[in-house]
């Protein structure tokens, strides 16, 4: 792709010939900047070619982002994957009754994995698991806390309103103050992680045992409201029908409109692999890159759409830039297992910088690498790597007679 192209020279390839009327008034909206409808945008999961979602969502990450894809430097810690909750979707979590194969780090064990990376240039540790009555609001201030002393520079997001609903509930704390405690501790802003679908008719089928979409929102609220950040997703491509992502995409951009406090929107592909759900079939490629465009023409308030490559493929995820992705997370180093264990194509997620930097340039974009609050560290540009200039040898072909 032209990396001098400009939201107008996309808009200018379309053949406006081949469009209805609805589709022709959606793509008008979207050149004057207007909001689109939820209408709309079930016009387009329905009706809207491919070609017609990637001009359009192109059109916008451009006006947001201009040709920049957005990478960090993290790590995760996942404290356990031994859960009281039952998600039907969850290839990750192991019940209390059913430990076994699962794992329960210690205090010490996740700050030994955070000291593992002193001599490394991360920014970010990601910190999410299951949910379990040791691992209590105590429990995780005081981890929040101890990290913060050893690298007071590094930039903790921390648990999702599925686990801070539950400790604050334990711990006899309204959500105002257990946030509060949160914010104290040191925690700098929360992933996105738990929203799956708010709609009740799907959320009660899959984990109706967690917290409802109210709750979720609202401790993203009051997040919002102590002036911290936080991101959202959503967990597609199972029994839910587009009317109900839909629903769940509006309720995220009236909340922004209210806070302005989310970053990023991360769809989520539902994986097959070992959970009580294994009888759907994955989405395809086609419903995949139509979810990472709709997203992006539907919330006008939030500033950036990822790509989560762990989850999507490395390959897939350098493809969803074409149809409004600006950013594909991080470096990661193998240290979740949330989405290999439910059979993404990512088995061991880890990509050395040189990796991603690679992977957005051949994608014709300009990689930036950010810290977790979108400020700007490093254009890679015109960095040279050694792998650059190693010799990559040649492939002998065979000798047709």
């Amino acid at each position: 792709m032209n990396t001098h192209q400009t939201p107008s020279d996309l808009i200018s390839i379309l053949d406006k010939g081949e469009l209805t009327p609805e589709l022709l008034s959606i793509q008008q909206k979207v050149e004057q900047g207007l909001r689109i409808s939820d209408e709309d945008a079930l016009c387009l999961f329905e009706d809207a070619p491919l070609s017609l979602l990637s001009v359009l969502a192109d059109h916008i990450r451009i006006r947001k982002s201009g040709n920049k894809t957005f990478f960090n430097r993290n790590f995760h810690i996942e404290p356990t994957n031994v859960c009281i909750y039952t998600c039907k979707f969850c290839s990750y979590s192991r019940l209390i009754k059913n430990r076994a194969d699962g794992w329960e780090y210690t205090m010490d064990d996740m700050l030994a994995i955070v000291k593992k990376y002193d001599d490394q240039p991360v920014t970010e540790v990601h910190i999410v698991g299951g949910v379990l009555p040791q691992y209590d609001l105590d429990f995780y201030c005081t981890l929040f806390e101890k990290i913060k002393a050893h690298r007071p520079e590094l930039h903790i997001k921390a648990l999702t309103p599925v686990e801070y609903h539950y400790i604050f509930k334990k711990a006899k704390v309204s959500y105002e103050e257990g946030v509060r405690r949160i914010v104290a501790s040191g925690v700098d802003s929360l992933p996105g992680g738990g929203a799956e679908i708010f709609h009740p008719e799907i959320r009660e089928q899959i984990a109706n045992d967690k917290c409802t979409a109210e709750q979720w929102l609202r401790i993203h609220e009051l997040w919002h409201e102590a002036g911290k950040r936080s991101n959202a997703t959503i967990l597609y491509g199972h029994i839910e029908r587009y009317e109900h992502r839909i629903d769940h995409m509006r309720q995220l951009r009236e909340l922004q409109d209210k806070t302005g406090g989310f970053q990023t929107f991360i769809p989520l592909k539902f994986r097959n692999k070992e959970n009580e759900m294994s009888y759907l079939d994955e989405s395809t490629v086609i419903e995949d890159m139509k979810m990472y465009a709709v997203s992006r023409i539907y919330l006008d308030n939030f500033d950036h759409i990822k790509a989560y490559w762990p989850m999507l493929g490395r390959h897939m995820a350098q493809v969803s830039m074409t149809f409004g992705v600006d950013d594909l997370d991080g470096t990661i180093d193998d240290t979740t297992k949330i989405y290999s264990m439910a059979g993404s194509e990512e088995q061991n997620p880890s990509m050395r910088t040189y990796d991603l930097v690679s992977l957005i340039k051949t994608a014709g974009r300009i990689p930036i690498e950010r810290d977790t609050l979108y400020h700007e560290l490093k254009d890679w540009s015109d960095v040279s790597f050694e792998e650059d200039q190693e010799y990559k040898g040649y492939i002998a072909l065979p000798i047709l007679n």
